[in-house]
């Protein structure tokens, strides 16, 4: 199956969460499927709709966390029909609401319509393919 992993760093710094991308990535690779990685900040109008699955990654803006970057609702906003599409999100562990920043992620992702299967909050590359490699992909 394809997947997609789309990501928008907070700020100008992307290194961190890059780096939870290419680990769950990996982890999803040894599962034997196509993974692509798109940053949202820089593939702005890129349609994913053709994925199986798309798993979308952030990180909260500010340092108390809850809000996420204007770039994910944009992209996910013109991305192709996603209605339907199963797909995870997760956050970084950085600033004091994490689950916050995660529930607002979830909100502009249902808000396309997207199937949410998945969430996790990130701390270290370690989870991130752990969490791909036992990641249950399916397009049903």
């Amino acid at each position: 199956m394809r997947v997609c992993i789309l990501y928008a760093a907070a700020g100008k710094d992307d290194t961190h969460l890059k780096g939870l991308c290419n680990a769950m990535a990996k982890g999803i690779d040894g599962q034997g499927h196509q993974v692509d990685i798109l940053d949202m900040k820089h593939e702005e109008r890129k349609i994913v709709s053709f994925y199986d699955y798309i798993i979308v990654g952030t990180e909260a803006t500010g340092a108390f966390g809850g809000s996420i970057p204007p770039e994910v609702s944009q992209f996910l906003a013109r991305a192709g029909k996603l209605s339907g599409k199963r797909c995870m999100g997760f956050v970084t562990k950085p600033g004091m609401r994490a689950n916050k920043t995660l529930q607002m992620l979830m909100k502009a992702m249902e808000g396309e319509g997207m199937y949410l299967k998945n969430s996790d909050i990130l701390k270290k590359n370690e989870e991130a393919a752990a969490v791909g490699k036992r990641l249950h992909i399916d397009s049903k």
